[in-house]
């Protein structure tokens, strides 16, 4: 939120966040969001690139999707408000969510999430993931019902209803 486009249009995806990519549509997102709670998404790209150890204290939470980890609220509110502020606000996790999008060379990731759901006593469920949003952003195939073209000098705002996000 906030990003302004200066001398070329921005373009990005209506997404609540890259899960909304992973999966195809905002659509199939927030079908999914609203019927599976406490559900944490993992991909072979998270696994291989972006996991801190397992720590799951790196999650993030907010309704913008932008949030704040548990280190940020330590830092703004001291060690105790931010727990607090933690065990109230933060998503109450227990499932582990495999996307697979047809790129990984083994099985191997989906076992790793699979390994590290039966550590916790989480549910364990396996997606097939759907590209088409990401070839149609790259192919420049900019529908506005699913991507937002933002014109020099106008700056992106968040929407909390379908359209996600906006330009002003």
């Amino acid at each position: 939120m906030g990003l302004t486009a200066r001398t070329i249009p921005l373009v990005l995806p209506r997404a609540h966040d890259c899960i909304t990519l992973f999966l195809g549509s905002k659509e199939r997102y927030l079908e999914y969001f609203e019927n599976t709670p406490g559900v944490y998404f993992k991909t072979s790209g998270w696994i291989e690139r972006g996991e801190t150890a397992g720590r799951l204290s790196q999650l993030t939470f907010g309704k913008s999707g932008a949030g704040f980890s548990f280190e940020n609220l330590v830092e703004k509110y001291g060690e105790e408000n931010a727990q607090y502020l933690w065990e109230t606000l933060a998503p109450n996790y227990r499932q582990f969510t495999y996307i697979e999008m047809g790129v990984e060379p083994d099985d191997r990731f989906e076992r790793h999430t699979r390994d590290r759901a039966a550590e916790r006593g989480w549910i364990f469920e396996k997606l097939q993931g759907d590209m088409r949003l990401i070839e149609k952003l790259v192919a420049g195939d900019w529908d506005e019902s699913e991507f937002l073209i933002v014109p020099p000098g106008r700056r992106i705002v968040a929407h909390y209803d379908e359209r996600i996000v906006g330009a002003e």
